[in-house]
Formats: structure tokens, C-alpha cells, sequence
């Protein structure tokens, strides 16, 4: 029989649902994470002007997210959290890896050639994340309840922007805030609170697929959907190790190992968010040998990732969102997302249709993930003692990093590195809360008989 506390959910850690509602739950998380997974590519590859290779790489990207999340929950030795760890393209990678083809273009390279040398640091730089994970133990004082709570909240309040901007109608649309994406992106949001609040546990677990049909559905009948353009996708796309070759650079290499590091932090966070969510423990050696497994993991698929032609994974923070929101904590259920997303790799035509999910519709149901990642954060924090040290690293921690991104250009007179690092919420906010804790003393709290007997002492 189910405990009080596991109520919430309707498969805890390690049941097995039946396919069908394995399935569904699968989906709803690739939901969820397929645009992040293939939106730094984009980037990437617009800014670099790598053209013609980009369907690859996304093909790629996909392909690693699916083998990346199989080994997390999975949990292949000492490698992976053993729980649904979702992992995809990291964001955080973007100005270091572009900083990198800019490197290779200035030498008079072409697109192969900076891709050899974007992936040929990243294949190294992996190493780092790898060896850190074995240092967590050492690390305590740095992995504290405290400072992942700051993280994750930090996190979660980052992507809410990101869901937001989606719902108004994605960034840079020209019908930016018009009533009909807000009323569309509204009902999504509105279907998706509706059918979470259901007693059914099916239609609590399909929260999201039904919300996102049903936003396709009038943004059909709105004349918002173009299926024009996945025909011109290719049919198959083969992995094949290194394509583009390998090379090295010391001053491309430098900023990737440091944001390494930064994505080492950032990965704890989110498997403690992840074990908060699934009730699992937050202290102690088991949980300690999760975030151990699970970060190792992380360095282990950015290493698969290098090899096979896509930039760095990290664990993505909006499938806390999903499981919160379906109440499957289920790790099987990521050997479903795994197959998802490497069949949507292999055949890229079937990912170019998920592609036109109008903005409003994914930004109405990534709004209440990215929200319940934030919150989970703060139920950490709440689960803490809070005196007056630990309230001054959360308000110095929150203010710095939030405070970065309100005023973005607050560092464009740094040196570049200085931006690539500091300029992340997170990045900036979770090195604080780290600094303040190592720096600042704890509090000594005295006994009643120790102030009783000083009081007499002092009487006398």
C-alpha cells in the first residue's frame, strides 16, 4: 500500500506502468523537451552559417539525447542517476562553442573545420565533468540542500521568461503579445491545470499531450499551422563517429572547461530537484551516490555527444515539470523517451512535424513546467532551518543572479569570458550561494544550559 507521501504520485521510482501509459508519459516529456534539444543547434549552426549540415546535426542531437537518457535511467554500472534524466543540448554551452568557430572561421576555416574543432573541445572538455563527478563526496559543503534549492529556483525562474516569451508568440514574431497567441497559449495552459486536477490517472498523465492536441486543434483552425516545409527533410540520417574530423585549440578549450564545471553544479541541481519531486532523499550516501552517477552520466553523454556530432548534454530541468505534473516518477519510463528520440533522429522528417507547434501552444504548457521546477527549488529551501547566515546567501545568491538577467547588459563592457560565465543566471547565482557558503561561518548555537550557567556567570 501506498504511503501518505507517495499519493502524489501515481508511479514512484521503481514501478512499472503498463505500455500504453508508459508511452504517453514518454511523449509528454519529448514534448516538453524537443525544442530545447534541437534550439541550440539552430543557433549554432545560423550563426556560424553552417547551412546544409544543420538537419544533421539535429538529427544527431536527438539520436544522443535518446542514448543519453536511456544510460541515466537506466544506470549502467556507476553511470546514471537510475531516474528520468532527461538529457538534451545545453544552453549554456552557446557563447563557448560559438566562441570556438569563430576561432577556426578567423584561420580560414569553413564549416567542417569548425565543427572538428568545436567538437574536438567539447570531446576533451567532458573529461572534466567526468572527474568532478568523482569529487562530489569531497564536495559536501558545495552540494548542500541550500545551495541546490537556490539553483533550482534560480533555474526554474530563468526558463519561465523562455515559456513566457513562447506563449506571447516566440521571439522576434512579428504578431508578438497579439490577443489571439495569448488566448491560444491561455487555453493550453487552462486544459493542462484542468485535466492535472482530475481524479483519473489517465487523464492527469495525458495532462500535457491533451493540452498540446488541443492547442493544435485551434491553432489549425486559426490558420497557424505550415506543414510546407517537411518535405525537404531527409528521410534517414546515419550516425557516423567524428565526421567532421578532430582538432584542438587551447583558447577555445579554456571557456568549454570552465562552463564544464558551471554545468557540473547545474546537473546536481536539477537530480536533486528531480529526487525532491520523486520522493526520494535529498542527504545522505544514497542521494550522494545518485548526483555522483548521474553527473558522470552527464560527462559521459557530452562525450558521446562529441563523438557523434552534436554539442555538450546536460539533464534538463522542464521534465521535473512533467513528472510533477503526470505523477509518474517512473524511470522506465525513460527507456521510452530514449526510443522517441532516437527514432525522431533517425527519421528526421517525423521531427520536422513537431517543429510547427505554434509557439503559443508549447509556451502555454512549458509556462506551468518551468513554474513547478521553481517551486521545487523553493521546497528545498523550505525544508531547511533558516537562520540569519543562510537567508544572507539566499538573498545576495537570488539578487545577483536574477539580477543579471533583468539588466542583461550589465557586463558588456567584461572581458568575453567574464560575459560567457557571469552572464547566466544561473551560473552567476549558483557560484554566489557556492562562494558565500564556503566563505561565511556557520552559526554557533549555544545550549539553554550553556546560557543559563554565562547568565549566572555574569550575575555574579
Amino acid at each position: 500500500m501506498k504511503t501518505e507521501a507517495s499519493q502524489e504520485l501515481i508511479y514512484t521510482l521503481d514501478e512499472q506502468p503498463k505500455a500504453a501509459e508508459a508511452f504517453f508519459a514518454g511523449l509528454q516529456h519529448v514534448l516538453a523537451c524537443f525544442v530545447g534539444v534541437i534550439t541550440p543547434t539552430l543557433i549554432i549552426g545560423g550563426v556560424l552559417g553552417l547551412g546544409e549540415h544543420i538537419p544533421y546535426l539535429i538529427s544527431m542531437a536527438l539520436i544522443v539525447s535518446g542514448v543519453g537518457t536511456f544510460i541515466q535511467a537506466k544506470k549502467i554500472g556507476p553511470i546514471g542517476a537510475g531516474m528520468i534524466c532527461v538529457q538534451g543540448t545545453s544552453f549554456a554551452f552557446l557563447g563557448s562553442v560559438l566562441a570556438a568557430g569563430f576561432i577556426a572561421k578567423s584561420q580560414g576555416g569553413g564549416p567542417e573545420e569548425m565543427l572538428s574543432l568545436i567538437f574536438g573541445v567539447c570531446f576533451l572538455g567532458a573529461f572534466i565533468e567526468i572527474f568532478l563527478s568523482q569529487c562530489l563526496v569531497a564536495m559536501k559543503r558545495i552540494i548542500t540542500p541550500l545551495v541546490t534549492g537556490i539553483v533550482i529556483t534560480i533555474i526554474g525562474i530563468s526558463l519561465i521568461k523562455v515559456g513566457m516569451t513562447d506563449l506571447a508568440g516566440g521571439f522576434k514574431a512579428p504578431d508578438f503579445g497579439s490577443l489571439p497567441n495569448l488566448g491560444l497559449g491561455c487555453v493550453v495552459l487552462a486544459v493542462i491545470i484542468a485535466l492535472n486536477r482530475c481524479s483519473n490517472p489517465w487523464l492527469r498523465l495525458s495532462s500535457i499531450v491533451i493540452g498540446l492536441a488541443v492547442g493544435m486543434l485551434i491553432a489549425a483552425v486559426m490558420g497557424k499551422l505550415d506543414f510546407s516545409a517537411v518535405g525537404t527533410q531527409p528521410w534517414v540520417s546515419i550516425p557516423m563517429p567524428f565526421k567532421y574530423g578532430f582538432s584542438f585549440d587551447w583558447v577555445a578549450f579554456l571557456p568549454v572547461a570552465l562552463i564544464y564545471f558551471i554545468t557540473a553544479i547545474e546537473s546536481a541541481g536539477d537530480i536533486t530537484a528531480n529526487c525532491a519531486i520523486s520522493q526520494q532523499p535529498i542527504k545522505g550516501d544514497a542521494y550522494l551516490k545518485r548526483i555522483r552517477g548521474g553527473v558522470l552520466a552527464d560527462g559521459v553523454n557530452s562525450l558521446l555527444a562529441a563523438t557523434f556530432n552534436t554539442f555538450p548534454n546536460t539533464t534538463f530541468s522542464q521534465n521535473n515539470g512533467v513528472i510533477q505534473l503526470t505523477g509518474v516518477a517512473s524511470r522506465y519510463i525513460g527507456y521510452y523517451i530514449a526510443a522517441i528520440l532516437v527514432v525522431l533522429g533517425l527519421f528526421p522528417v517525423l521531427g520536422a512535424v513537431l517543429q510547427q507547434i505554434p509557439k503559443p501552444v508549447l509556451g502555454g504548457a512549458t509556462l506551468v513546467m518551468f513554474g513547478t521546477v521553481a517551486a521545487a527549488g523553493i521546497k528545498i529551501i523550505a525544508s531547511e532551518a533558516l537562520n540569519r547566515r543562510k537567508l544572507l546567501i539566499m538573498a545576495v545568491s537570488f539578487g545577483v543572479g536574477l539580477g543579471v538577467t533583468m539588466v542583461p547588459d550589465l557586463l558588456q563592457h567584461a572581458p568575453k569570458l567574464a560575459q560567457n560565465v557571469f552572464g547566466s543566471a544561473v551560473t552567476s547565482g549558483g557560484l554566489i550561494a557556492i562562494a558565500l557558503s564556503l566563505l561565511l561561518p556557520e552559526e554557533q548555537v549555544e545550549s539553554s544550559s550553556s546560557v543559563e550557567t554565562s547568565a549566572r556567570d555574569s550575575s555574579g
